[in-house]
């Protein structure tokens, strides 16, 4: 360091790359009295409140036995802002034995209203690629990453996805599928913890690693919103429900 300024600057740098830790902190007091920087937090009251959040979250999972008992443990979970905005808890429905899994990304309005996953548009048209490899709605299991649908259908934040997530998995804990299908980017990105595009993604199998000793393939495809908006992809989605469809006999 050859200036007070080099000092501000990589102290500056250390806050806005999140570090919450130094190691030695007498070194650190020696500059304090001489460098007239703001200090605030490292961590930041938002990713403070996300991580206990989301820890409390995994401690609620860990006393959920059942979907039932499950379910009531989201619909009074108050850690996530999404709740006060939505109409309704999404949690997922269908076969609890299903051997097939689907995942999209969020409630949407026909969604929240109901109660229920893919019950607007996107719901019937997935209905009908499922009955074109031979599944009915009941003969499945589905859900979403988020069971709250965020306003006006926007993104969810990275924050909403992680104080979430660990529902979603309990779920997969407790119904153990054979396999998993993963509808759109953010449900892709989510389960399978990588910042890769749908495009990229769509077509191909990993394993979602359940556990250290057990894992689910998982498939990636675009989701019915998506296909609504874009016919022309409906021919590579039809695709990947054929590779379903044979996953599934194989299994």
């Amino acid at each position: 360091m050859n200036s007070l300024e080099d000092v501000k600057n990589l102290l500056e740098w250390y806050i806005d790359a999140g570090v919450s830790e130094t190691c030695g902190d007498v070194c650190f007091q020696a500059f304090q009295p001489q460098v007239q920087v703001p200090l605030r937090q490292a961590t930041t009251d938002l990713s403070q409140n996300k991580i206990a959040s989301t820890q409390n979250a995994r401690e609620l999972c860990a006393k959920a036995e059942s979907l039932d008992e499950l379910k009531k443990l989201v619909s009074g979970f108050d850690g996530c802002a999404l709740r006060l905005t939505a109409k309704s808890t999404v949690f997922g429905a269908g076969n609890p034995k299903a051997s097939l899994m689907i995942i999209g990304e969020a409630p949407g309005a026909d969604e929240d209203r109901m109660g229920l996953p893919f019950v607007g548009r996107s719901g019937r048209l997935l209905e009908k690629m499922l009955s074109s490899i031979g599944l009915k709605r009941e003969d499945v299991y589905i859900t979403n990453v988020l069971p709250w649908r965020p306003p006006g259908n926007r993104t969810p934040t990275d924050a909403e996805v992680a104080i979430c997530l660990p529902f979603l998995k309990r779920q997969i804990e407790i119904i153990r599928p054979k396999l998993l299908l993963l509808l759109g980017g953010s449900a892709a990105n989510a389960l399978l913890d990588n910042s890769d595009s749908i495009s990229r993604l769509r077509g191909h199998f990993f394993d979602y690693q359940m556990s250290l000793k057990s894992s689910i393939p998982a498939l990636a495809s675009f989701h019915p919103a998506y296909l609504l908006r874009n016919s022309a992809q409906k021919a590579k989605a039809w695709t990947d429900f054929l590779r379903i469809l044979k996953k599934l006999k194989e299994n």
